[in-house]
């Protein structure tokens, strides 16, 4: 499992940024309210930077910033003891200080940070505990579709009818191929409303093509 334990097995910034867009693209499809959405992304968080928001409606948040340099994970888990902010963002590049260090990260907390950079790779600061539920937010990013189609069937279908999801499309989604009808209505049988899958496809910055 990824955690601030091991880290080996997370993507580099550019292959992540494009699994948080694959990520992003697949909630607004399986969810079109943007409350119930576990993750979200907005291709213009500020000039020159990107944010991929994971919240999980019970008090877990997860920010991801993306600026030229690389990237910085911050990550908050309410049922976990908060370490010194100051220790585990130890030897953090002072580019990513305004964001771990300003809002909306500061309001929200931190109990785990990792960063990365083309010169060094991933890194994180001083880690006090071998368990502060770095795991439970990263494994998404293992990069493997049938991840994302188990966690979202339970999830999005728990309760409900809908067919399960389609990996093969969830693996088209992965690669960046762009948005299909076809794909759609392999995630979810139906789409309530095309217009505002659309915003949001723009918003993240994923392309598409409804024909």
């Amino acid at each position: 499992m990824i955690s601030t334990q091991d880290y080996s097995a997370l993507p580099d910034a550019a292959a992540l940024k494009s699994l948080c867009k694959a990520l992003a693209v697949l909630d607004a499809i399986n969810s079109q309210d943007w409350e119930y959405r576990y993750y979200s992304y907005n291709a213009e968080w500020a000039e020159g930077e990107e944010v991929l928001t994971m919240r999980d409606g019970e008090g877990d948040e997860m920010l991801i910033l993306f600026r030229p340099e690389g990237c910085v994970i911050n990550g908050f888990l309410h049922e976990y003891d908060q370490p010194a902010k100051g220790q585990v963002t130890r030897g953090l590049p002072a580019y990513f200080d305004d964001f771990m260090f300003g809002e909306p990260v500061n309001s929200i907390g931190t109990t785990f940070c990792l960063w990365y950079t083309a010169e060094h790779g991933w890194q994180t600061g001083v880690v006090e505990s071998e368990d502060d539920g770095s795991e439970e937010l990263l494994y998404i990013f293992d990069g493997q579709p049938e991840t994302y189609a188990e966690w979202a069937d339970e999830y999005y279908g728990e309760d409900t009818d809908r067919s399960p999801i389609n990996v093969g499309a969830v693996a088209q989604i992965y690669r960046g191929e762009p948005l299909t009808k076809t794909m759609v209505l392999a995630i979810v049988d139906e789409l309530e409303d095309w217009s505002q899958l659309e915003e949001d496809l723009q918003a993240i910055g994923y392309s598409y093509n409804f024909g």
